[in-house]
C-alpha cells in the first residue's frame, strides 16, 4: 500500500525483537486483525485522529480520506447524530452495540475509550443479518446444568459442552489456574478424533504477567485467523507526536496479538481461538478456551452467548467451592465441638485427649504432636522425638507465636528432608514459649502432566536475537515429591480454633495451679501470723509483768543501806530492765501500725503536730530545741498514725543532737506531681503533699540512705545514742498505710532531712 507522505503508521516494531515476555507491550500493538476496521475519534469533536489500514477493503474509503475529518463525513443520514446521542448515554454497552451502515452494509461497532479518544471498532454482520441468540434457552439449559451436577468439575464439564454446541469451535476447554498461575485443563469437550488435553497443565509462562492482567480488563479475546497479517493503525504524523506514537488497545477487540503467542499457537496446530475470562475477587481464577483448527469467525452475538456461559459459570465458582468447603467444614466442626467438649470435662486432658482419634480428624491430619512443659505427646503418625523437638526449636525461633500453615515443610525447613514421609505438611500453634501444637502429613508422591516441558516453555530463536515458544506440546511427566495434599480452609480454620480453646485451657490450668499454691502460702502464712500474735501476746502481757517486779525490786534494794558494788550492779540491772520495756513497747506500737483498723477521717495535720509539740514540751525544754514549722494541709489520714509519725520524726531529731549547739528543727510543706518527681514509687498520675522535717543535728553517712528505715537498724552505739532501733521503720509503715513513701538525706556533722509524701486526696 502506497501512503501519503503525511500518513505515519504506529506499529509497535518492538514485538519483533523481544528478548523478555514478561516486557512485551502486548497492550500497544499499533496493529489489529483484518476481520473488522477501526477508527479512533475526539472525545468532544469526534475527529478521526487514528484509522486502520483497511478502512478501504470495507468502506472503498481510503486512509487519506478519513484522517483529520469529522466522523459525519463517512456516515450518511441521522447516523452521526444517532451516534452523538449513543455516546452522550455513556452506555457502552457490547450486548448493544451502535449499527453503522453503509453502502447498504451493516456493521456492530462496538466503543469505549482510550485515553483521551473513543475506538471504534466495525465488524460486518455475518450473513447480513443480527442473529440475537435464544438467552431463554441458554438460562433454561444452564438451570437444568446447575440441578444435575454436584461438584465444580462437573459443571465445568457441563459449560465446556454448552459452550461448544454454542460456538462450534473443535476444542472447548476450562483452564483452573494455581497460586503461581500454571493452568490445568480441569473440563474438556472436543472432536473425536481430536487428542484429549483433559489434566494437562500449562506452565505460567504460557500466559505471562501482562497477558493475565489484559484478561482480567477485558473478559473475551478472539484470534479469527492465526495466519493472518496484521493491519496497521494509521495516523496523520503531527498526530502521532501528539498521541506518542501508541493507542492503548487494553480494551480491543480486534487489537494484534503477540508474535510469540500467534507462533505458540500454530506450534500447537490451532488456526482459531475463543478465550473468556473467569474471575473470582477481581482476580484470574481461570480461562474458557476455544481452539478451532481452521480460521473461524464468531459473530458478535454468538460471542455474547459464549461470554454468557462464562458469567454463568463465575457465578458458580464461589457458590461451589463454599458447598465443598461446607461438606468439609462439617467433619471438621464436628471433631472439633467433640474436641472442646473433652476439654470441658477433663481436669487434666493431655494425657488423655492426645490420644483421641479427634485430634486428627480436626484437621484432617495423619499425625498431631502437642509438646508442653518438655513432654511430646504423639498422635498418629509421627516422627521421633529428638527431630519434633528439633523442628519446634526452629519454629520457634522463626515464628514465634505467628502460626504456619505449609502443604511444603521442605521449601521453608531445612532439615525436612527426613521427615517427608510423616510431614511434609504442616500446621502449627505456638501454645507458650515452651509449648506447641502441630498437626502432620506426609507427602503425596504426584506425576503431573505437562503439556510439554515446563522449564523450556520459552527458549531463544536459532540466531539468539529473540525469544520464540516451545515447539513441543508432547505429554510431559514429572513426579512432585515432599508435598502433602493442601490444607483446605475449613482444616486451617478447626485447627486454629482448637489451638487457641487448648491454649486457653492450659492457661486455666497454670492459673488454677498458681492459685493452689498462692493458697497453700496464704494458709502458711495465716498460720505464721498467728503464731506471731501469741508472741504478741506474751510481749504485751507475760514479759512486761516479770520487768515491772525486776524494776520494783531493783528500786527497793537501790533504797536500801548497800555496799557500791551491789548498788552498781542493781542499776545496771534496773537498766536492762528499763531498756527491754521500751524495745517491748516499740515493737508493739510497730505491729499496731501494720495491723490495727485503718479508718481515714479528714484530718488537720496542723492541729496534729500542735497536740505533738505539747506531748514533747518537756523534751523540746530540756534540749533548748527551736520548732518551727509552715502552715500544714488538711486530708483524709489516720490521726493517731500521723500522730506517732510526728512524734518519732521530731523525737528522731532531739535525740541525733550535736553537743554543744542548740537543736533547731523546721517543717515545711509543699505540693507536687508525682510525674516531677525522681521517685520511681510515686504514681505519675497523682499529686502530693511533701512534707519536710529538717533539723541541724550530726547527720549521718550516704551509705545508710537505703538501710535507715529498717527494723533494729542503728547507725550509733546505744550508750551514746539509745534507742531501739525501731523508730523509722514505724515512720515508714505509717507513711506506706497512707499510700506514700519515705526517703531521707543527709550531711554528716550538719543534719538531717526527712521527707514524706503523702497523696492529695
Amino acid at each position: 500500500m502506497v501512503m501519503m507522505e503525511n500518513i505515519k503508521d504506529i506499529v509497535n516494531r518492538d514485538l519483533i525483537s523481544l528478548t523478555n515476555c514478561e516486557s512485551e507491550p502486548i497492550h500497544v500493538p499499533g496493529s489489529i486483525q483484518p476481520y473488522g476496521f477501526l477508527l479512533a475519534v475526539t472525545m468532544d469533536s469526534h475527529m478521526i485522529e487514528f484509522c486502520s489500514a483497511n478502512c478501504t477493503d470495507f468502506i472503498r474509503t481510503p486512509p487519506s480520506d478519513i484522517l483529520g475529518k469529522n466522523l459525519s463525513t463517512l456516515f450518511t443520514g441521522d447516523q452521526a447524530e444517532n451516534f452523538e446521542s449513543y455516546i452522550q448515554r455513556g452506555d457502552f454497552d457490547d450486548a448493544k452495540p451502535f449499527v453503522f451502515s453503509t453502502k447498504e452494509r451493516f456493521y456492530n461497532t462496538t466503543v469505549h475509550q482510550s485515553g483521551n479518544l473513543l475506538l471504534l471498532e466495525f465488524e460486518p454482520f455475518p450473513d447480513g443479518s443480527q442473529d440475537v441468540p435464544d438467552l431463554y434457552k441458554q438460562t433454561k439449559n444452564f438451570v437444568s446444568i446447575l440441578e444435575r451436577t454436584v461438584k465444580m468439575v462437573e459443571l465445568c464439564q457441563e459449560i465446556a459442552v454448552e459452550t461448544r454446541a454454542i460456538t462450534g469451535y473443535d476444542r472447548v476447554m476450562i483452564y483452573h489456574f494455581d497460586e503461581e498461575y500454571n493452568g490445568e485443563v480441569i473440563a474438556e469437550c472436543k472432536r473425536e478424533d481430536l487428542d484429549s488435553f483433559a489434566n494437562q497443565k500449562y506452565p505460567h509462562t504460557d500466559i505471562p504477567a501482562q497477558a493475565r492482567e489484559l484478561y482480567t480488563r477485558n473478559p473475551m479475546r478472539m484470534i479469527a485467523d492465526v495466519s493472518y497479517e496484521p493491519v496497521p493503525l494509521l495516523t496523520l504524523d503531527g498526530h502521532a507526536k501528539r498521541n506518542n506514537q501508541s493507542l492503548d488497545l487494553s480494551l480491543s477487540l480486534l487489537r494484534s496479538v503477540s508474535p510469540i503467542h500467534i507462533e505458540y499457537l500454530k506450534n500447537m496446530g490451532v488456526g482459531a481461538t475463543l478465550t473468556i475470562s473467569l474471575l473470582k475477587d477481581q482476580k484470574l481464577w481461570g480461562l474458557i478456551a476455544c481452539h478451532h483448527y481452521t480460521p473461524k469467525v464468531l459473530p458478535h452475538y454468538t460471542r455474547l452467548s459464549a461470554l454468557l456461559q462464562g458469567h454463568f459459570l463465575v457465578s458458580q465458582i464461589g457458590v461451589r467451592e463454599v458447598a465443598e468447603e461446607f461438606e468439609i467444614a462439617q467433619n471438621t466442626d464436628s471433631a472439633l465441638q467433640d474436641l472442646l467438649s473433652l476439654l470441658e470435662d477433663d481436669e487434666n486432658p493431655l494425657e488423655d485427649l492426645y490420644k483421641s482419634p479427634l485430634l486428627l480428624q480436626v484437621a484432617n491430619a495423619e499425625g498431631a504432636v502437642i509438646i508442653h512443659d518438655g513432654t511430646v505427646f504423639r498422635n498418629g503418625n509421627v516422627p521421633a522425638d529428638g527431630p519434633i523437638i528439633q523442628l519446634h526449636d526452629w519454629l520457634q525461633r522463626n515464628y514465634g507465636n505467628s502460626p504456619l500453615a505449609t502443604p511444603g515443610l521442605s521449601k521453608i525447613y531445612p532439615h525436612a528432608e527426613p521427615l517427608a514421609k510423616y510431614a511434609s505438611g504442616l500446621l502449627y500453634y505456638s501454645l507458650s514459649s515452651h509449648s506447641a501444637i502441630m498437626w502432620l502429613r506426609p507427602e503425596v508422591v504426584q506425576t503431573v502432566n505437562w503439556a510439554g516441558n515446563p522449564h523450556k516453555a520459552v527458549g531463544k530463536d536459532p540466531d539468539g536475537h529473540r525469544l520464540t515458544p516451545r515447539k513441543s506440546f508432547e505429554l510431559w511427566m514429572e513426579e512432585v515429591k515432599n508435598k502433602s495434599k493442601e490444607w483446605r480452609k475449613s482444616e486451617i480454620n478447626g485447627a486454629s480454633s482448637f489451638a487457641h480453646a487448648l491454649q486457653k485451657h492450659i492457661n486455666f490450668q497454670e492459673v488454677r495451679r498458681q492459685e493452689e499454691k498462692y493458697r497453700s502460702l496464704n494458709e502458711d502464712l495465716k498460720a505464721a501470723n498467728n503464731e506471731l500474735a501469741n508472741l504478741n501476746w506474751i510481749s504485751t502481757h507475760d514479759l512486761k509483768e516479770p520487768l515491772r517486779k525486776i524494776q520494783i525490786f531493783a528500786s527497793k534494794i537501790l533504797d536500801s543501806e548497800i555496799s557500791d558494788n551491789v548498788k552498781n550492779s542493781v542499776e545496771r540491772m534496773s537498766f536492762a530492765a528499763n531498756r527491754m520495756q521500751r524495745l517491748i513497747e516499740d515493737i508493739l506500737n510497730y505491729s499496731k501500725a501494720g495491723n490495727m483498723e485503718k479508718i481515714f477521717v479528714e484530718t488537720d495535720l496542723e492541729q496534729v503536730l500542735k497536740d505533738v509539740l505539747v506531748d514533747l514540751q518537756e523534751l523540746i525544754s530540756e534540749s533548748n530545741a527551736q520548732v518551727t514549722y509552715d502552715p500544714l494541709p488538711v486530708m483524709l489520714a489516720i490521726p493517731f498514725q500521723l500522730s506517732q509519725l510526728f512524734v518519732n520524726l521530731i523525737g528522731n531529731s532531739l535525740k541525733f543532737i550535736k553537743t554543744g549547739s542548740t537543736p533547731h528543727i523546721h517543717i515545711s510543706t509543699s505540693e507536687i506531681h508525682g510525674s516531677d518527681s525522681p521517685l520511681t514509687n510515686l504514681s505519675p498520675e497523682r499529686s502530693y503533699y511533701k512534707i519536710d522535717f529538717t533539723d541541724n543535728g550530726i547527720g549521718f553517712e550516704e551509705a545508710f540512705y537505703s538501710r535507715i528505715f529498717d527494723v533494729f537498724q542503728r547507725l550509733h552505739p546505744q550508750s551514746t545514742y539509745p534507742g531501739t532501733g525501731i523508730g523509722l521503720a514505724i515512720c515508714r509503715k505509717i507513711v506506706e498505710n497512707h499510700k506514700g513513701t519515705i526517703v531521707a538525706s543527709s550531711t554528716p556533722g550538719e543534719g538531717s532531712i526527712f521527707s514524706i509524701f503523702l497523696p492529695v486526696t
